[in-house]
């Protein structure tokens, strides 16, 4: 006895009309995923640059000096560690002595060449 019964498949013209709509979607979302890691990346540089400097300063004014390097933060545990720049993605910071030619830290910034969102030097945070 044959049975009646079809077998439910999609056709290959179904599948790709599929893939056409989910290529469309990924087209539009993409873009705008890689946008917000880039803003996340700069919030997180800006909060990394804030508590460094702060550091250094809760330093300066317990020490009436500034600190050699960044790692007499870490050592005198002003900074657990010492944070990632996270637009280079290394420790790398520019470091900046006292404007009155004194020696130490006196201020951080990130060694990134790049500009921001708004078309802002990340060196100049």
């Amino acid at each position: 006895m044959k049975s009646s019964r079809r077998q439910r498949a999609f056709t290959l013209i179904e599948l790709l009309v599929v893939l056409a709509i989910m290529a469309t979607l990924l087209t539009l979302v993409v873009p705008r995923y890689f946008q917000h890691t880039d803003r996340a990346a700069e919030t997180v540089l800006k909060h990394n640059l804030v508590a460094m400097r702060d550091s250094i300063d809760k330093f300066y004014a317990d020490n009436k000096r500034y600190p050699a390097k960044l790692d007499e933060l870490v050592s005198k545990r002003y900074l657990r560690d010492v944070p990632t720049d996270p637009v280079v993605g290394t420790r790398d910071w520019v470091i900046s002595a006292p404007p009155e030619g004194g020696t130490g830290v006196f201020d951080v910034k990130s060694s990134s060449k790049d500009k921001d969102h708004d078309g802002k030097p990340f060196a100049d945070y």
